[in-house]
């Protein structure tokens, strides 16, 4: 006799499991707990077997038996039910293992271990964010070039058009790392080229009208801030470093009697160690800091959490302190200031490129040139710590002494 929903719903739980037929192959079964389970038992090839179709009340009554029918109209064909259920549970998982999300956090895991931890979030938080709600679990030999441009163009609609970029560039990395390992055979996103709107190029405040600079480093030396921020300030023009490699400084880094900073490799942009000569006007604000950080392991510490570098903000905020709008001057302009002016001054420009830390084309050469023009950038950043004293020191900008690479 069929079961009706109250029956289903009311059946209790006994001290043995027990079952309640609905016919045609289709019962209950009570267990002792009081969950409820649908089968299905059928024979096939002269061997009785059971089938799960779910758990009551996630599966009701009478979608218990539409699986079951369904399973009967299998049998009817020849075609093992049982069998059935396992070739789509695996083929879902072949899918699973194969959709972009899959391939893109292995791909993200496999190589983000050359990487930064803030580069490797930000890779994983833009997939997150932009592509995976969209393209995530279709398989990645499915999605083409019109599906791909439609997910970045909802982060180019939003206004984030440097952030559409990167994410055609990073989804491409993804589909190549699938070509390579076997899983598809092309890449959709070259199809897209040109689709995006050109992003403009980020350029960071910076000062490089001689009178302003001076203006500026006569501010930076009267800063009446916090110690370590002043040191870092008056740092900054002198080293040109990358903000972030400035304040992730340490003191193991230095090397006071060769008169360099050494920055690990994992440290920098490009991944590659880079050296930055000290000149003597940077030694002496370091020896002047270290009586009071030498002893930890960060030259600027954070002031709450000394076992942290200082914020990212720290640099920008002293500027802000000083009057220097954003627009004005960043810490990052410190870099285009010196490159502005040190070209101006006729320095060799692969000397200044280099010492800026810029990208290398090849990555190996990169690794082993890290050293490349080193005597000339020696010479360049003392001559440049010695202008920018002459800028500073001098109220008429007009007869500061500007020496040129050639009698440096």
């Amino acid at each position: 006799m069929a079961l009706t929903n109250n029956e289903v719903k009311n059946a209790k739980p006994r001290d043995k499991a027990y079952k309640l037929s609905d016919g045609n192959g289709l019962f209950l079964l009570v267990a002792t707990n009081g969950s409820k389970y649908w089968r299905f038992k059928y024979r096939f090839n002269g061997k009785e077997k059971l089938l799960a179709l779910g758990v009551y009340d996630d599966v009701t009554l009478a979608e218990a038996r539409l699986r079951r029918n369904k399973s009967r109209d299998s049998l009817t064909h020849g075609v093992d039910p049982g069998h059935l259920k396992q070739e789509k549970k695996r083929l879902g998982k072949i899918a699973a293992e194969n959709s972009f999300e899959s391939i893109a956090r292995e791909w993200h895991t496999k190589f983000s271990i050359k990487w930064t931890p803030k580069h490797s979030a930000r890779i994983i938080s833009q997939f997150e964010k932009e592509i995976f709600p969209w393209l995530g679990t279709r398989a990645i030999t499915q999605i083409t070039a019109p599906e791909l441009l439609a997910a970045l163009r909802r982060t180019e609609s939003r206004g984030a058009l440097e952030t559409a970029h990167r994410a055609h560039q990073t989804c491409s990395q993804v589909f190549r790392y699938a070509i390579a390992t076997g899983r598809a055979e092309r890449d959709p996103s070259s199809d897209l080229r040109g689709a995006l709107p050109p992003s403009r190029k980020k350029h960071y405040a910076s000062l490089t009208n001689i009178k302003a600079v001076g203006n500026l480093l006569r501010a930076i030396n009267e800063y009446q801030g916090h110690f370590v921020t002043k040191c870092a300030l008056r740092l900054a023009p002198l080293l040109f470093a990358r903000p972030g490699e400035l304040r992730h400084a340490e003191w193991s880094e230095f090397d006071f009697e060769n008169a360099e900073w050494r920055i690990p490799g994992e440290k920098m942009k490009m991944r590659v160690t880079h050296i930055v000569p000290l000149s003597t006007q940077a030694i002496t604000i370091l020896r002047t800091l270290q009586p009071l950080t030498g002893q930890r392991k960060y030259v600027f510490p954070c002031v709450r959490t000394p076992s942290r570098p200082m914020s990212e903000n720290t640099v920008n905020a002293g500027l802000r302190r000083l009057g220097y709008t954003k627009e004005e001057m960043t810490g990052h302009g410190f870099r285009s200031m010196a490159s502005t002016l040190l070209n101006e001054q006729g320095w060799n420009r692969d000397a200044i490129e280099r010492q800026l830390a810029h990208a290398e084309r090849n990555n190996i050469r990169a690794a082993y040139n890290y050293a490349e023009y080193l005597p000339e950038r020696r010479k360049m950043m003392q001559h440049w710590a010695d202008y920018l004293d002459e800028l500073a020191n001098k109220v008429d900008i007009n007869n500061v002494n500007i020496m040129t690479s050639e009698i440096a």
